[in-house]
């Protein structure tokens, strides 16, 4: 009889096409998912007309998604964990994808509204389950760089909704591009038939033979014996109060720093995302230049993300956060400034790769500090209580929108969030994560797969 550790055994796989499945499912997942968020930054200006509503009701329609983000991240990212991530996916998709299009179907902002808060759940909890079967399944060296890369579908998503929009919203009206996000339904089969499930959630069910299989896929140099018996260190077993854990071992204080960073990151994400178009169009830029700067808004974040993953394999990611947090400063408060336009585009890309890229490597972060069997209850809080600055960016960016104020002083309420996220991330006491504790084990570990 062999007792495998299936932790270890993921930890030490080398890429293969398993790893390949489950990048390319979780990126196009992520990709619909950045797509559905986007589109309402990108019609909101030709919704706005529509609907004939001011900027601070058009912030609280933009934020009824969000608000339903919140619910999603933390319902969804903690019931995944007892009714497995596959299913839990299966339904975000189905709710984001279906909803999304109703609200293109409808032109009463309150309807609008209902129907968003109800994609936003579906939008919110996908992303803790696939970071963390991404985290899970990813080979330890490049664990950070396959988490940063399967999360920039969210900006492939944001630059399609923009291409998308600028072909679509004059020639067809707003409605097309939401009606245009519908089409994810379609595949729900095909995820449900080819979407790996969690490995701590098949020991649970003892659901043994799945688990055999999807092993000698992650590390083929595995054979599987119907004598094998799979193991968890006791810190990856779950249990019925996965909420607890978050505070287990030390790690309270850093799981509050972990929420205040995504809450002020959340809101520099949010205000950019929502009103990005609507300020740059009101600096004197036509639609077509505004949406051109959410293209390049999101192309940055890309490179941002990937960038800091690679970064995060080779240097301590806490670190890498910290820098990219004071770049967001420096870059989001020269928006307001007369820049000449190149200069202006390169400071728009070097933003997206500082906020909407750092909150990618963020949740990649956040995601080796947790151990495997809550972590997406763990990503599911952070990016919940994280909701607060999502759901407040909208409303008191329009708000000051409204007020007319000069350009700069709204960029610098945008800013000043990156300061206090940095000082968050640097207060995490990383010493108390689940992946320097299993750094410290495998390095003790020679083999995952013992020999008879």
């Amino acid at each position: 009889m062999r007792q495998i550790d299936v932790h270890a055994l993921a930890d030490k796989a080398r890429f293969n096409r398993f790893h390949g499945l489950v990048l390319f499912w979780s990126a196009l997942i992520i990709i619909f998912d950045g797509y559905d968020l986007a589109v309402v930054g990108i019609a909101l200006p030709a919704i706005m007309q529509s609907m004939n509503v001011a900027p601070a009701n058009a912030g609280l329609m933009v934020s009824s998604a969000l608000f339903g983000m919140m619910f999603g991240n933390i319902i969804l990212g903690t019931i995944a964990d007892r009714i497995g991530r596959r299913w839990a996916v299966v339904i975000c998709v189905a709710l984001f994808s279906v909803f999304t299009a109703a609200a293109g179907m409808t032109n009463d902002p309150v309807v609008f509204s209902i129907f968003r808060f109800i994609a936003g759940i579906g939008i919110g909890g996908v992303m803790p389950n696939v970071v963390a079967q991404m985290t899970e399944y990813s080979p330890l060296k490049i664990r950070s760089m396959m988490v940063t890369l399967m999360f920039s579908g969210y900006s492939v998503g944001g630059m399609l909704a923009a291409l998308v929009g600028k072909g679509m919203i004059e020639r067809f009206g707003w409605s097309s591009v939401f009606l245009v996000a519908g089409l994810p339904v379609l595949l729900i089969p095909f995820i449900f038939r080819s979407f790996p499930e969690s490995m701590p959630f098949l020991i649970r069910k003892k659901r043994f033979e799945e688990l055999r299989d999807i092993a000698s896929r992650l590390e083929p140099g595995y054979k599987p014996e119907a004598s094998d018996r799979f193991a968890l260190p006791q810190e990856d077993r779950a249990d019925s109060a996965p909420i607890r854990h978050l505070f287990h071992e030390g790690r309270g204080f850093s799981t509050f720093m972990f929420w205040l960073s995504f809450l002020m990151c959340l809101f520099m994400v949010y205000a950019l995302s929502s009103w990005l178009t609507k300020l740059m169009a009101s600096a004197g830029f036509s639609l077509g230049s505004a949406l051109t700067f959410v293209l390049v808004l999101n192309f940055g974040a890309m490179i941002g993300a990937i960038g800091g993953g690679w970064l995060s394999d080779r240097f301590p990611i806490k670190h890498v956060l910290i820098g990219m947090y004071v770049l967001a400063a420096i870059s989001i408060t020269l928006l307001g400034q007369p820049l000449p336009t190149p200069v202006l585009f390169l400071m728009v890309g070097l933003a997206g790769a500082t906020t909407i890229g750092t909150q990618i490597v963020n949740l990649a972060y956040v995601g080796q500090f947790y151990p495997m069997a809550v972590r997406s209850t763990g990503i599911g809080w952070a990016l919940g209580v994280g909701r607060i600055g999502a759901l407040a960016a909208p409303i008191v960016i329009g708000t000051l929108v409204g007020m007319a104020l000069p350009l700069q002083q709204n960029f610098i309420a945008i800013a000043v969030p990156a300061l206090i996220a940095a000082v968050a991330t640097l207060l995490i006491n990383h010493r108390r994560s689940a992946s320097a504790h299993h750094e410290d084990v495998n390095a003790m570990i020679p083999d995952a797969v013992p020999a008879k």
